[in-house]
């Protein structure tokens, strides 16, 4: 997707490593405007070949005072003046504009973190539609503080504790927030952002998702050439399904899908799969059954990160190989690889500047971003790589895909290989993974809860415990229960279930599963973990 030909202005997040970042770029989005995030170091031409009508600089875990501070490229300020882009930044997003352009920012005698009172002191440009004595509760996560403003800004907010909360230089068009509008916490901070975009900025709001359908089309035919033929991986999730069919949209036959059974599997996945592509979607999929492939190639690997590696790899060597028998059939080799990959598997896989991680120290790779071999033959088709899961639902059903599929969980590319915690061929692993999954799955299916979450599976966890089962003493296995809710993947609460519910699943396993004897619920939100265990 070209942000150039989006039917709205761009507002570009510069990402200083705030963990609300994503959230800035989601709640922009829910005002159908085009929002994208980049790293806030990015140099300036990577900003100015954006052609952004505002930019929003994040918040972030650094001071200013450190060293070793990321901070926007040089001549961005110059640029954005001489432009007329609007700047707004967001808690070290303020300090960094405060910093730059003059001012002083020093530690605060009292930190603040999290609800606090504002009070509006003008009723001027971000509060402008507020009222002089205003009061309203934001979220805060500061210790530094701005001490004395540039030239040209004043104070149009101050927290109970009297510390800046917001201010602003309506000439040169810079506005800085102390505290995260984003968070549902600040509870009009999405009112804020609309004044802002809308009635400050002047952001024109033209972003749908038939125009990305309609745009992707257009890129997907000029990538590929009238002859060119390209293989989709599906995997039976909703992000590939909705990508192939995208594509089989934009090039009809010539897009050859292929569905690899890796072992990997949750229980009867490739029947159930092959059945919806056969019977609802008409896509044209061929079924590789590559189960012994992957597991010998995963024999004693315990490292989550090479699992993913090994498991991209393999998955390449496939289509590399399915290329080939196409080339045979068609007297012609395939060009493309179609890929399913997501906003938040592309933010994931690019921590942002100050963290100290580079792409070998990331938070995971995502086989659709890093598992891929440098000398892979195939070029990539992404047509979703800019977009959240719950944009790619939208987009799902304006291509007629099956709602009751559109709604599916997601479900990781590296398959079960990241939820068997160690050796996933060691003892019967697998096989004990799948019914306790298919337990608690089909549990909250008959429950009527499947729709209100995000994500739920099970997760074989490298460990015995000691248990009583028929009386006699058992040395068994041990399972965990995760379940979470989100609005795209980037934070993540776990699910709140009854207790009943809780014990009548638990009981179905131990008492169906051969092999487990406990069962725990992971209780932990996104962040500080995350959603997969591995």
């Amino acid at each position: 997707m070209d942000p150039q030909a989006v039917k709205s202005d761009l507002v570009l997040i510069l990402d200083f490593g705030s963990q609300y970042t994503h959230l800035i770029t989601r709640r922009i989005r829910s005002l159908s405007i085009f929002s994208l995030c980049i790293s806030g170091t990015s140099p300036l031409s990577s900003i100015t070949s954006l052609n952004p009508k505002v930019v929003i600089l994040s918040g972030g875990p650094h001071s200013v005072h450190s060293d070793d501070s990321p901070s926007f490229a040089d001549g961005f300020v110059e640029w954005a003046q001489s432009n007329g882009v609007f700047v707004l930044g967001v808690c070290y997003g303020l300090q960094l504009i405060v910093q730059r352009l003059g001012g002083e920012v020093r530690v605060g005698e009292k930190q603040e973190y999290g609800r606090m009172e504002i009070e509006v002191e003008k009723s001027c440009g971000l509060f402008g539609g507020k009222r002089v004595g205003d009061r309203q509760v934001v979220w805060m996560s500061h210790g530094d503080e701005a001490a004395r403003l540039p030239n040209g800004f004043e104070v149009v907010a101050r927290s109970q504790q009297g510390a800046v909360a917001a201010v602003e230089d309506k000439e040169r068009r810079f506005y800085g927030l102390q505290y995260h509008p984003e968070v549902t916490h600040s509870s009009e901070g999405m009112e804020t952002l609309r004044y802002f975009l809308f009635d400050v900025c002047g952001v024109n709001a033209g972003w749908k998702m038939e125009d990305v359908m309609d745009e992707e089309i257009k890129v997907i035919n000029n990538m590929v050439e009238a002859d060119d033929h390209v293989i989709c991986a599906l995997s039976g999730g909703v992000d590939s399904t909705v990508a192939a069919t995208l594509v089989h949209k934009a090039i009809g036959d010539r897009l050859h899908c292929v569905f690899v059974d890796n072992g990997l599997l949750r229980y009867k996945e490739r029947e159930r799969v092959m059945e919806t592509f056969n019977r609802d979607l008409h896509l044209p999929v061929t079924c590789v059954d590559a189960t012994d492939q992957f597991l010998n190639k995963l024999k004693g690997v315990v490292d989550p990160e090479m699992k993913r590696k090994i498991i991209g790899k393999e998955f390449i060597c496939i289509f590399d190989a399915f290329a080939q028998e196409l080339e045979h059939k068609l007297g012609k080799k395939p060009a493309f690889l179609v890929q399913g990959t997501l906003y938040p598997d592309v933010i994931e896989s690019c921590p942002p500047p100050g963290t100290g991680r580079t792409h070998s120290h990331t938070i995971k790779s995502h086989h659709n971003v890093g598992g891929l071999p440098k000398d892979m033959k195939l070029k990539l088709i992404e047509p979703l790589k800019l977009l959240f899961k719950d944009e790619v639902r939208q987009l799902g059903r304006i291509l007629s895909v099956p709602e009751p599929f559109l709604k599916r969980h997601p479900f990781p590319g590296p398959g079960l290989a990241i939820r068997v915690l160690g050796d996933v061929t060691e003892g019967n692993a697998l096989d004990i993974l799948r019914q306790v999954d298919e337990i608690f799955i089909q549990s909250i299916k008959e429950a009527g809860i499947y729709d209100s979450i995000w994500q739920a599976f099970a997760v074989f966890l490298p460990v015995k415990s000691v248990g009583v089962q028929g009386d006699q003493r058992t040395h068994s296995h041990v399972v965990s229960l995760r379940a979470v809710t989100s609005q795209d993947g980037m934070t993540a609460d776990w699910y709140c279930f009854e207790h009943k519910f809780l014990d009548d699943v638990a009981r179905k396993i131990c008492n169906n599963v051969r092999g487990v004897n406990r069962v725990t619920l992971d209780i932990t939100s996104k962040p500080p973990s995350t959603i997969e265990w591995e």
